[in-house]
């Protein structure tokens, strides 16, 4: 008689997650805090959508904030189920998602900057304008910048690696 018997194949132990996850998390926690502040802050005065650059500021902060709670959501679910995020596609993804958005912020956070400089050091028209706001706002975005950088770079280097 030609039994067949079941053959054991041992099962490859899937990647636990690690401080990479949780750093991760903090980073898009921070990004997300700090974009959505400078939206607000901007949003909150009447003046800024006579300026482009402050338009696009809005923007900007908008698609980063919408970016960084859905990576928190990922990053948070990757901590619940206890796994590390390796796929290549997703990596990738990550890598560009990151690398769009903080390219756009940053530009936006220039050209904010540029423009406040421009109304509060040589116009002199701090009294007639929320100067504070625009320079609150943009500091902000800067930070959001500050954060996704090191995502972007992170992401960038777990492709490179492998």
């Amino acid at each position: 008689m030609n039994v067949s018997h079941a053959s054991v194949h041992p099962v490859e132990d899937l990647p636990t997650t690690d401080g990479g996850v949780g750093i991760g998390l903090a980073l898009r926690i921070c990004q997300f805090v700090s974009a959505v502040m400078g939206l607000c802050i901007m949003a909150t005065t009447s003046d800024f959508p006579s300026v482009t650059a402050f338009c696009y500021l809005v923007a900007a902060t908008g698609l980063q904030s919408v970016w960084s709670i859905s990576q928190a959501i990922i990053d948070i679910y990757a901590l619940l189920v206890r796994r590390s995020l390796q796929n290549y596609r997703v990596v990738s993804l990550f890598a560009i998602g990151d690398g769009i958005t903080s390219t756009l912020t940053f530009a936006a956070a220039c050209a904010s900057a540029g423009i406040t400089v421009l109304i509060d050091n040589d116009l002199n028209s701090c009294a007639h304008n929320h100067c504070l706001q625009f320079e609150t706002a943009t500091a902000m975005a800067f930070i959001s910048w500050f954060t996704t950088l090191p995502s972007f770079l992170l992401n960038f280097w777990s492709l490179a690696s492998r």
